[in-house]
């Protein structure tokens, strides 16, 4: 029987899910957890371009093209097709661990437009040497609004359970 090794092209399954079980990303089934996030998927489509709606089926990748988690990549060498395990990817491996530094307040002043920030609200911010940054009011006053530039699942460790389908 084949066995995955480096450069291989492979197609897999998975589930991610945080510590509470909650699902953030999968491959199998209707991806569900979309609509959980509140991201606006419905059969119309997504409000979201970038939450994963329709994104349902196995996925292909080529193992040590740094396509998806490394440790990941790393578990499926020596998996042969049909093959399951569970990987954890620690916080500061995954998306970051939460920086409190990263959460700041602004003047109203400085939003520009029509903007009625309220919390839960996404902005994008233009941080220092003009580059984007992508915050969520997490509140409000008179004066300012206080933001989070963390990403949302900054502090968390995933849990992925991962199947190798075929070796391509």
């Amino acid at each position: 029987m084949a066995i995955a090794k480096q450069g291989d092209k492979v197609r897999i399954n998975y589930t991610g899910t945080l510590e509470d079980g909650t699902v953030i990303d999968t491959t199998i089934g209707d991806a569900g957890c979309c609509e959980d996030e509140g991201c606006g998927c419905n059969d119309d489509g997504c409000e979201d371009d970038d939450c994963g709606c329709g994104e349902h089926g196995p996925m292909e990748i080529t193992i040590g093209n740094e396509d998806f988690f490394p440790q990941i990549e790393e578990a499926l060498v020596g998996m042969a097709p049909g093959e399951k395990k569970t990987i954890v990817i620690p916080a500061e491996d995954a998306f970051g661990e939460y920086d409190e530094d990263e959460v700041f307040a602004i003047s109203r002043e400085q939003l520009t437009g029509d903007i009625v920030p309220e919390v839960g609200m996404e902005l994008e911010l233009t941080g220092d040497e003009d580059e984007p940054v992508d915050v969520v009011v997490v509140e409000v006053n008179e004066t300012a609004i206080v933001v989070d530039a963390n990403h949302p699942l900054a502090g968390e460790d995933i849990t992925y359970e991962i199947e190798l389908l075929e070796i391509l």
